[in-house]
């Protein structure tokens, strides 16, 4: 019976709530003559703070046609934005910087939903070693990675010098399929440099270019290597998990000034690969075993910077400054 009166309670606080929170914004668009969502574009900086807003306030509309509009195909939101200001009653002739402030947030929220679908189907394709495409990128990894050791054979031994388990590859990318590929090629090409520091780090750690002071202060004469690549498949699931529940809205929204794109992620992915390498340093873990903790402790860490809603992962990323006038 306790039971009973206690859901039944929240059922109408909830609906209370609700209905008091209509009857608020009634009243303020009452006094201020402008709806929510120009409340929120002509109030809030652009970035991720004010297409969360626009987003919420779309969803949480009492109007179908709204609450539908953050799932729109890209080709559709310039005939979206005007339903939503013909049905919120807004002369785009006196409003016009809302139109443009309105198509910025709805491609980024549009587009993180269409990147979460681009991620998943390369997270689900296998990786196929009878396909010549594959093989190829494959092959480059190794190349960017180790461009002075030539492969000697596909099936190798050699693999584990860049952190695979065996002497195939191909075992290794069944948790993540080519997503995890496609990220290892893209640190790799993109980043190579770091990369490559960081594979001879993992496999060395005692000869990191830190300091011979900074070294013997953090004792790490006892320091953990790991498997880069495994390392890197894991760190892909990480990302892959902090987009898929929405966490790295925070970071897209802040350096994306329309709709998030693969390369975004993959930078993503090359920001995280560095920062769990420092993160796994400083940790200075006892062995391999460890490695659980250390990981789910930088998730925990990254989950934390990403509540900031202006924070911005690897902010030399942002494709451009265009967000200031949007």
């Amino acid at each position: 019976m306790k039971h009973f009166l206690r859901m039944f309670v929240q059922v109408c606080l909830y609906f209370y709530c609700k209905c008091l929170w209509r009857c608020l914004k009634f009243v303020v668009r009452k006094l201020t003559g402008q709806c929510e969502l120009q409340r929120i574009c002509y109030n809030t900086k652009p970035g991720a703070a004010r297409t969360m807003k626009i987003e919420a306030s779309l969803k949480g509309s009492k109007s179908k046609r709204l609450q539908t509009s953050v799932n729109v195909h890209p080709d559709a939101i310039e005939k979206t934005i005007d339903d939503i200001m013909e049905l919120k009653r807004i002369n785009p002739d006196r409003n016009p910087q809302l139109g443009v402030s309105l198509q910025a947030c709805l491609l980024q929220i549009v587009g993180y939903r269409n990147l979460i679908a681009e991620v998943e189907k390369l997270r689900r394709e296998p990786y196929d070693s009878e396909n010549p495409q594959h093989e190829e990128m494959l092959l480059k990894l190794w190349k960017c990675l180790k461009p002075n050791s030539p492969l000697k054979a596909r099936i190798s031994k050699q693999w584990c010098e860049i952190g695979f388990q065996g002497d195939d590859p191909k075992t290794d990318f069944r948790g993540m399929g080519l997503l995890g590929l496609y990220n290892l090629v893209y640190f790799a090409e993109w980043d190579t440099e770091i990369a490559q520091q960081v594979l001879t780090d993992s496999l060395h750690p005692k000869y990191s270019q830190l300091s011979k002071a900074e070294w013997e202060k953090k004792k790490f004469d006892k320091a953990i290597g790991y498997s880069f690549a495994i390392v890197g498949i894991n760190i892909t699931d990480l990302a892959y998990n902090l987009l898929v529940s929405g966490a790295l809205k925070t970071h897209f929204y802040n350096v994306a000034p329309e709709a998030p794109t693969l390369t975004h992620f993959q930078q993503t992915f090359c920001y995280l690969m560095h920062e769990f390498h420092k993160f796994w340093i400083d940790e200075d873990p006892l062995d391999i075993m460890e490695f659980n903790r250390v990981r789910e402790k930088f998730y925990r860490r990254i989950l934390r910077q990403l509540q900031n809603p202006e924070m911005a992962l690897c902010p030399h990323f942002a494709a451009s400054e265009s967000l200031i006038n949007m």
